[in-house]
C-alpha cells in the first residue's frame, strides 16, 4: 500500500495519460467514461441516489476491493460531492464490516486521503 496521498494525487494524472498512450488505451477511456458519467450523475429528481450517496458507495466498494486508486479517487469525489470526513470513514467502516480484517488495513489509505484534503481542500 502506498498510503502517500500527496504522491498519488501528483502522479495519477501522468499515469492515466501513459495508459491512454498504450495501444487500445484511448478506447478503454472512451468506453468507460460515458458509462461512469451516466451512472454517477445525480438521480434524486426521480427518486434515485444523490452523487454523494453514489460516491460513498463507490468508496466502500473500492475499500472492500482493496483498490488504492479507487479509494483515493472516490475520497476526493466524496468530498467534492459534499460528504463530511465522518461520512467517508463510515463508508469505509461498512466496507470493513463486509470484508473483515484484510479490508480494515485499507482504511489507512482512506485516512491518508482525508489528511491530504485537510491540508489541500477540494474545490467544488
Amino acid at each position: 500500500m502506498q498510503q502517500n496521498a500527496t504522491a498519488f494525487y501528483e502522479s495519477w494524472p501522468a499515469k492515466m495519460n501513459a495508459m491512454k498512450a498504450m495501444p487500445g488505451g484511448v478506447e478503454v477511456g472512451k468506453a468507460f467514461g460515458p458509462f461512469f458519467q451516466g451512472l454517477m450523475k445525480d438521480a434524486t429528481s426521480d427518486g434515485g441516489l444523490s452523487v454523494k450517496q453514489k460516491e460513498l458507495i463507490a468508496l466502500g466498494i473500492g475499500v472492500a476491493s482493496r483498490c488504492e486508486p479507487c479509494i483515493y479517487a472516490h475520497v476526493e469525489k466524496c468530498l467534492k460531492a459534499g460528504a463530511m470526513p465522518r461520512e467517508v470513514m463510515d463508508a469505509a467502516g461498512v466496507a470493513v464490516m463486509m470484508g473483515g480484517g484484510p479490508v480494515y488495513t485499507y482504511t489507512t489509505v482512506v485516512a491518508a486521503a482525508l489528511e491530504h484534503f485537510a491540508a489541500h481542500p477540494v474545490v467544488n
